[in-house]
């Protein structure tokens, strides 16, 4: 018999159901399509709002800010606002944003490194009958 969905045990225990829960959670803050952008560009430490905006191309003001808070909230950054006109607000790893860094630039290295073997991977399926 060949595996199938159906091999799947019907209910996983609820701390397996929740711990599976946090990790996509997780995943889906740090795969979307800007937080990595974020998390390289303070690698080297605090940038204001603009600063970051304009170190990341394409990125709009308003997911800029979206992204930002969600990261905020999960505590991989953090903002700090100071009392000045117009308010300065800051924004920097946080330690735990900094555990990151090596497994995120590894990716992105292995990304950098394979996009050519990728690509052609891609072009030899595509020609596929």
């Amino acid at each position: 018999m060949s595996p199938s969905h159906t091999d799947v045990p019907e209910a996983l225990p609820d701390s397996e159901t929740e711990g599976c829960q946090a990790t996509r959670e997780i995943l889906n803050r740090i795969g979307d399509k800007w937080s990595l952008y974020i998390i390289a560009s303070l690698a080297n430490g605090k940038l204001r709002f603009n600063e970051l905006k304009r170190s990341i191309d394409g990125i709009s003001q308003r997911m800029l800010t979206l992204t930002l808070r969600g990261m905020e909230r999960d505590g991989l950054v953090g903002r700090t606002v100071y009392p000045t006109i117009p308010p300065r607000v800051d924004y920097e790893l946080t330690e735990l944003g900094r555990t990151l860094l090596e497994p995120v630039m590894a990716l992105v290295n292995w990304a950098n490194d394979n996009r050519r073997a990728i690509a052609e991977a891609h072009q030899r399926f595509d020609n596929t009958p």
